[in-house]
């Protein structure tokens, strides 16, 4: 029993340093990820001095306890939150049991640090905790060109992409979601970074919606991010990442002024990214025929093994035009 501790322990610390380049720009990031760290079915996240615990199969179940310890030893976390995300049937469950394994209840919320932001988080709301790990490199990237720009950010969750926007710069960063519980957060994150909350700068609703209205108004932007969910449903209509993407990506394109930029991401596990990457320009092109592609990317160095897995791939490409 000790020795395996102790490969457990010893496992943990080698995840960890291999994600030493990004502790500079931040104390978010995924710790382990799953076969590729040597824990099949299993991802740590750190936010701060927080850690989830997630699984998503059967493999790792039965070391939890061991590995709550590990995890106490190594980095002495305020709260330890385990996720069990499969179903006794197999299936993945979006509401999955949730158990603090170190510290309370009260310990899960807090803050974590990326680039210049301040991020809100909370281990215990729903499956994610405010912020989505895997898009870090992305957002500070988005972040970095948005000096003197308009900025919408559609299907905001939290508004983070807007807050890094704000942060570098931007006139002002528009933020569509249909969640008003969500984009509460969203304009308690801006508060955090101490940034005023501007006229139009939070719209509760669907985000095609949004777009669509803003053509009719004629409202232009000098830099959209448009990050959907594979599905989603709204008054009764349905938004299929597969069938509606591409069309809201042309129609984003007509929102577009003159040298902007347009990033589309998704981790929607069917896509391959140079075929993703290459219908995005086309989507864009069909309205400005000077569209070019800056770059393609999927997760950062933290998701080790990406695109291996379902619960573990993105596709992310930005758009000049």
């Amino acid at each position: 029993m000790a020795s395996k501790f102790a490969e457990l322990k010893n496992l943990l610390q080698i995840a960890n340093e291999k994600r030493n380049p990004l502790f500079h720009a931040t104390d978010a990031y995924r710790v382990v990820n799953g076969a590729a760290d040597g824990f099949p079915g299993m991802t740590l996240d750190r936010f701060g001095n927080r850690f989830q615990m997630q699984f998503f199969g059967p493999e790792m179940l039965s070391q939890k306890v061991a590995l709550a310890a590990a995890v106490g030893e190594i980095f002495a976390p305020v709260c330890l939150v385990a996720k069990n995300r499969l179903s006794p049937s197999g299936r993945s469950l979006e509401n999955p049991p949730m158990e603090v394994l170190i510290g309370s209840a009260a310990d899960s919320l807090g803050t974590v640090r990326e680039g210049k932001a301040t991020l809100n988080v909370d281990l215990l709301d729903t499956v994610n905790p405010g912020l989505f790990l895997d898009m870090r490199h992305v957002r500070l990237d988005v972040g970095s060109m948005c000096e003197g720009r308009r900025f919408l950010n559609l299907f905001s969750y939290t508004c983070t992409f807007s807050v890094h926007a704000r942060l570098g710069g931007a006139e002002i960063a528009t933020n569509a979601d249909i969640s008003g519980k969500i984009l509460d957060k969203g304009r308690e994150n801006y508060t955090l970074n101490g940034l005023d909350l501007l006229p139009g700068e939070f719209f509760r609703g669907n985000a095609v919606e949004y777009v669509r209205w803003a053509q009719k108004k004629g409202l232009k932007f000098d830099g959209i991010v448009l990050d959907p969910p594979s599905f989603a449903r709204f008054k009764g209509s349905n938004f299929n990442v597969r069938e509606h993407l591409m069309p809201l990506v042309a129609d984003c394109a007509r929102l577009l002024n003159p040298r902007g930029f347009l990033m589309v991401s998704s981790n929607y596990s069917e896509f391959n990214l140079n075929v993703f990457a290459r219908d995005v320009r086309e989507a864009v092109a069909s309205v400005h025929c000077n569209a070019k592609t800056l770059w393609k990317r999927t997760q950062d160095i933290d998701f080790a093994g990406s695109g291996r897995t379902k619960d573990s791939c993105l596709v992310a490409t930005l758009v000049e035009v």
